[in-house]
């Protein structure tokens, strides 16, 4: 792989062990002390996916990145059981408890999968004592195979039927070629992304080994977790890409609409589902400010908490302000 520009620092690596006993692999980058930021990601990705936000981020601030359960350097559930929103909770709170000194607050971001990792742990005490803020990128809480827009047919028992096959296809993906690149780009990103970031892309959903992809594929078929949204009271933006057809838009435009506090919905024109590959610098930015809001220098103490109330609201209320935030995107 050419080392830019997707490759991060050397990270220190530790072991975080969930509830179950499974190992995590996890990657802490930057200095130590600094504010932090939790990256979770998404379903067939790894870490490498948050390469250009690590290499950016890094600089001042503490960076976290794990491997969820097959994924990347992190091994294979057990068992069935192993694969489930309870068990993506309970490594999300192995992740923070081992990374973060007690009482610390960080900025925790997901992307897909990752978010509804984010979502699925609302309610854990690991989450309460940790969450300064969060962001959602390109998820959703329900309703996935139905509204996604990956099989080019009107909305309807059909298309869903014809769509979950297809996202819980058993069939291995193979080698990355060029035919391969043309199907990923199409159904997981924009129509203007770059070459060397669907490449990118490939390589990195290819590695996910096939038992994990389907394994993870059933529970996202099922998954609902509008009760955990509405659970989710910390400081929280949306970020989506108007080009996406795995989540489209209508999930993100849901979760600014149900969650407490939502300080902001962007809406990414020509972005499709991989937003921190596709659109590096405004996924990087958003969590920028994020920390620079509700950590300011770390503690995430009451000065940061107070920042949230008027833009909470902004969030919550005015649609007039989303509309601004999606037409600066352009």
């Amino acid at each position: 792989m050419n080392p830019t520009p997707y490759a991060a620092a050397t990270p220190r690596t530790l072991t975080a062990t969930s509830a179950d006993g499974q190992a995590l692999h996890v990657e802490v980058y930057g200095p130590e002390g600094a504010p932090a930021v939790v990256l979770a990601h998404g379903w067939t990705c790894s870490t490498d996916f948050w390469t250009a936000q690590v290499r950016d981020l890094a600089t001042d601030h503490r960076v976290v990145v794990y491997d969820q359960r097959g994924h990347g350097a992190t091994p294979p559930a057990a068992g069935p059981s192993g694969y489930s929103t309870r068990a993506l909770a309970d490594d999300l709170e192995a992740v923070l408890t081992t990374t973060l000194a007690p009482g610390e607050k960080a900025v925790l971001a997901g992307h897909s999968m990752g978010g509804m990792t984010l979502m699925a742990a609302a309610g854990r005490p690991a989450l309460r004592a940790h969450a300064a803020a969060v962001l959602l990128c390109s998820t959703g809480a329900s309703r996935l195979v139905p509204e996604s827009l990956v099989v080019p047919l009107r909305a309807g028992a059909l298309r869903t039927r014809i769509t979950g096959a297809v996202l819980g296809a058993r069939a291995p993906l193979g080698p990355v070629t060029p035919v391969s690149k043309a199907i990923l780009k199409y159904a997981t990103m924009g129509p203007g992304s770059a070459p060397d970031r669907v490449a990118e892309c490939a390589r990195i959903v290819h590695a996910c080994p096939r038992a994990v992809r389907v394994a993870w594929s059933q529970v996202l078929a099922g998954l609902d977790l509008e009760a955990d949204v509405r659970a989710l009271d910390v400081p929280t933006a949306v970020v989506a890409g108007a080009a996406d057809r795995l989540t489209p838009p209508v999930h993100a435009r849901a979760l600014a609409a149900a969650l407490p506090r939502c300080v902001g919905l962007d809406v990414l024109p020509g972005i499709g589902h991989m937003t921190p590959v596709e659109a590096p610098e405004a996924v990087t930015a958003r969590l920028r400010e994020l920390s620079a809001t509700y950590l300011g220098d770390g503690t995430g103490g009451d000065d940061a908490g107070r920042g949230d109330t008027g833009r909470g609201d902004a969030g919550r209320n005015d649609t007039g302000r989303d509309d601004e935030r999606e037409e600066e995107a352009v």
